[in-house]
């Protein structure tokens, strides 16, 4: 049984594309099939894989979205990326945000993306979706065929305040759309424990959120190094296995293995 787990957060610089590598990764060394979409046309999931250069790349989720749209058989395997750390990609670049405007005149245009995930599914026990930082028709795509939606939160106050728009939008899409959506749960990021300010962003979320939504109970701490992967095309395991964000992914790897098993 697959699970289809969306990362969203329409506010940039939250840690979405970094949680989505590491958990990804982190999943595919505990032995699970892992298949990672690009929902972004900024292409930060491929550029953090190695894939410096997504709008010179032959096949992207553009090109899969369009045969869609056409009502045209996606050929299998189509557009797939085999990463070396033994996860799949499917990459993406920045016409993904002229396929969004085109969107608009499609018929049931927020559940393009979940056909081919019906297609695609059985070949895999978890597919990760990366979405873009904003809540238009390609992040309600990805919300549209999930199970889960994990929300990475930079421990700052704006990205906080801007929470509330953003479960208001899950929760509309799990009325309207996919009613077995739910929320996998918060995620600090950037956490740099040596202010208290941090530390208070941290309860005040868990006040605010933690009745209703899970919050994570691992942070991932504030960490260069953790900043640098995307440069360097690989996983923070790789790149630095003992350092304190690998520790933390770690830890969060297992934690949604738990959800996924329990």
């Amino acid at each position: 049984m697959c699970k289809v787990i969306a990362i969203a957060n329409q506010k940039g610089g939250v840690g979405k594309t970094t949680t989505a590598v590491n958990l990804g990764i982190g999943l595919a060394e505990e032995g699970k099939r892992v298949l990672l979409v690009d929902a972004d046309p900024q292409g930060s999931l491929s550029i953090s894989l190695g894939y410096k250069e997504p709008d010179k790349l032959d096949v992207t989720l553009v090109d899969i979205i369009e045969l869609l749209v056409n009502e045209e058989d996606v050929p299998a395997g189509y557009g797939v990326i085999h990463h070396k750390e033994r996860v799949d990609l499917i990459p993406s670049n920045i016409e993904l945000s002229c396929v969004e405007i085109s969107l608009v005149n499609v018929m049931s245009r927020e559940l393009v993306l979940r056909s081919f995930m019906e297609q695609v599914k059985h070949n895999y026990d978890v597919v990760i979706i990366d979405c873009m930082p904003s809540l238009g028709v390609m992040t309600v795509n990805a919300l549209a065929c999930a199970d889960s939606v994990l929300i990475p939160v930079q421990a700052a106050y704006l990205p906080v305040k801007g929470l509330q728009q953003l479960i208001k939008t899950i929760y509309t899409v799990k009325r309207r759309l996919n009613p077995k959506l739910e929320i996998e749960g918060i995620l600090l990021t950037m956490v740099d424990h040596r202010t208290n300010y941090a530390k208070e962003i941290v309860l005040e979320v868990n006040d605010a959120y933690g009745k209703t939504i899970p919050v994570f109970p691992i942070e991932i701490p504030l960490s260069v190094r953790a900043a640098e992967i995307s440069q360097v095309g690989t996983s923070i395991y790789d790149y630095d296995p003992k350092g304190k964000a690998a520790f933390a992914y770690t830890a969060l790897t297992k934690e949604v293995l738990n959800q996924m098993e329990g």
